[in-house]
């Protein structure tokens, strides 16, 4: 007979993993402040400041095409540096997604969202660019009725500073004055000659700009009416917005580019004059 020691429980070993640590996964977290690029004033095209004035046409103002009212924008969790992975590595590239009335500190833009990317890193600020611009689904679907037309128009275009955009605009027929049929459905002929004239105006406004200054010109919707205004001779159009901005390829990081979109280009101490006597120099052999 074969005799096997009794194994004392008190000396075994339990089971694997329940004496674990318990680790707080955010005590190996950092905070870094999101800063959000400033669109200069002296950026903005002519044509944004005299549709802001044009009450003649347009029945109401539209929001003059200032810069983003709110620098800081949030806060973002990256794990710290620790080996060979680095945080700032992590946090480049970020897709943020913020809506447009808590930059502008105004309700009017709280179905617009924009998104921004995380190009460099500096310090505990993430420095922001443009990456697009969308609608939210709600705006989109109360826009949507019945008894008339619905009008889609996508272009793909290139700015001056080499980035590579696709705008989608979208517009609704109403009705005439004095009109009485109830419904506003355009002919095939004209959704085409709106559209036409829709693709014109978006190649024009974008391709001759900077990103920057198409930016300035989505935020009043100076697109939109422009081609509402354009369009009035062949149907006339309501709810004409630019419902999104897809970026499809951007040219090569350029770290002064950004820093003058986020005003650091350039350090605020220029020096002191210093005064001296002006001595006249003696040679002391000829």
């Amino acid at each position: 007979m074969a005799f096997f020691p009794r194994r004392n429980k008190r000396l075994s070993k339990g089971k694997k993993g329940l004496k674990k640590k318990t680790v707080d996964p955010f005590s190996r977290k950092d905070w870094y402040q999101i800063k959000v690029c400033v669109l200069p004033l002296c950026e903005i095209s002519l044509d944004a400041i005299f549709l802001q004035y044009a009450d003649w046409f347009f029945s109401s103002l539209p929001q003059a095409p200032a810069p983003f009212n709110v620098r800081d924008v949030g806060k973002t969790l990256v794990n710290r540096t620790t080996g060979l992975k680095n945080a700032n590595d992590a946090l480049k590239g970020r897709i943020l997604e913020v809506s447009l009335a808590d930059l502008q500190k105004d309700e009017d833009h709280a179905f617009r969202k924009v998104k921004l990317r995380v190009d460099e890193v500096q310090g505990k600020n993430c420095l922001t660019n443009f990456h697009g611009l969308d609608f939210t689904s709600d705006k989109l679907r109360s826009l949507v009725r019945k008894w008339q037309t619905l009008i889609e128009a996508n272009v793909t275009v290139k700015t001056t500073d080499d980035y590579l955009l696709r705008l989608f605009a979208i517009a609704f027929t109403k009705r005439r004055p004095n009109q009485i049929k109830k419904t506003t459905y355009a002919a095939s002929s004209q959704i085409r000659a709106i559209r036409r004239k829709m693709t014109e105006i978006i190649q024009r406004e974008a391709s001759t700009c900077t990103l920057t200054q198409l930016t300035s010109k989505l935020i009043p919707e100076v697109i939109g009416r422009e081609i509402e205004k354009s369009t009035q001779g062949i149907y006339p159009l309501q709810n004409v917005h630019i419902r999104k901005v897809k970026l499809l390829k951007q040219p090569k990081f350029d770290l002064g580019a950004l820093m003058g979109l986020h005003g650091e280009s350039g350090t605020d101490d220029q020096g002191q004059k210093v005064e001296r006597e002006f001595k006249e120099r003696v040679l002391e052999e000829v």
